[in-house]
């Protein structure tokens, strides 16, 4: 169910609203990031970068919203508004300057997080004392549309960086856009996290009753998250399934590759998910073949792209155009609880 929309609260912006965009990602993406973000938004250019964080000045003249945060970066997990970093011998003294940074501002929420999980800090402690020092009672982390968050990154035992922003997307309602949920027991697999963090960055749309197809299955976590959202659902792969998930009255499988299938069998799927540790291309490939295909039209499809190695991020505007090609919106993000990968969700927009 898509999150209630609250109206934009009075509370405002910092006087000093800070020269920098400071954009969180997966240690590794911090190239493919600055490519896309380059190319993506006018008036910026590359400032620090350190493992899991890169920032970019902004032009002269430009000032973006508040709740900037365009869906188009694909490797962000989150983007504030940067008022810079702070340095202290302990929490209290970067407590303090964090505060002086932040200044007298209506902050409704306060996300931090660790630079890359390296860093270790005591982030639920930190959050506390920075909770009291803003005269915020405890809250849920999860900022609400429209709440103005001060944001703090640490950087290292000794620094921390201090910026802000309003949420909007799912993401940006996350501390550091680190999806909140973990694995619940009982799943077979993390592909049960990672639709399930797809949908919620997504807000997917699937509908209890309807027919998903996933290629490339085994051992059955998407599926799995798929039957909770009551869905029938087949799983397609030469690999048996978990026994939890192939025990399920609203479940089969297809034991073969999905260039096997006939082409006829995929007709009355609404729901295209395509999870195979393959080349991009011949997954693209695969998805292109069902797609098109008389009779077939999946109201959407969910697919994750593998990368290889990073150099191949750069492939992504023409991964992305396969799905125009054959009537689909694609959107993509880089999902916090998956590895070196993509997700595209594409909705269906027009005959091929």
């Amino acid at each position: 169910m898509p999150a209630a929309v609250h109206p934009i609260p009075s509370s405002g912006a910092p006087a000093r609203r800070g020269d920098f965009l400071l954009v969180a990602c997966q240690g590794g993406a911090e190239a493919a990031l600055v490519t896309r973000q380059v190319a993506m938004v006018p008036g910026v250019r590359r400032a620090a970068w350190r493992r899991g964080v890169v920032t970019f000045r902004l032009d002269p003249g430009v000032d973006p919203a508040d709740d900037f945060f365009p869906t188009e970066l694909v490797f962000a997990r989150t983007c504030v508004r940067s008022l810079g970093q702070v340095a202290g011998a302990d929490s209290e003294a970067l407590v303090a300057r964090t505060m002086e940074a932040a200044g007298s501002v209506g902050w409704q929420r306060v996300h931090v997080w660790n630079r890359v999980a390296s860093v270790a800090a005591p982030v639920a402690e930190i959050r506390d004392r920075l909770l009291e020092a803003c005269g915020i009672g405890r809250t849920d982390e999860v900022a609400q549309p429209g709440d103005l968050v001060l944001d703090v990154v640490v950087d290292s035992s000794d620094r921390w960086w201090v910026g802000w922003h309003r949420a909007a997307t799912p993401p940006s309602r996350w501390p550091g856009g680190i999806y909140p949920r973990t694995l619940p027991t009982g799943a077979v697999s993390r592909a049960w996290l990672k639709l399930d963090e797809a949908i919620a960055s997504f807000d997917i749309d699937m509908r209890a009753g309807e027919r998903a197809i996933e290629l490339g299955a085994a051992p059955g976590g998407a599926c799995q998250r798929l039957l909770e959202a009551g869905l029938g659902v087949v799983a397609v792969d030469p690999a048996l399934v978990d026994d939890r998930v192939a025990a399920h009255p609203r479940f089969d499988q297809w034991r073969m590759r999905a260039r096997d299938v006939k082409l006829r069998s995929f007709r009355g799927c609404d729901w295209l998910v395509c999870d195979m540790n393959i080349d991009p291309t011949s997954s693209l490939e695969s998805i292109r073949r069902v797609v098109t295909a008389p009779g077939v039209r999946p109201r959407g499809i969910v697919a994750t792209l593998k990368l290889p190695d990073w150099s191949r991020a750069a492939e992504l505007p023409d991964w992305l155009a396969v799905f125009e090609e054959v009537g689909y919106r694609p959107v993509a993000r880089q999902l916090s609880t998956a590895g070196r990968e993509i997700c595209v969700v594409a909705r269906r927009a027009r005959k091929p």
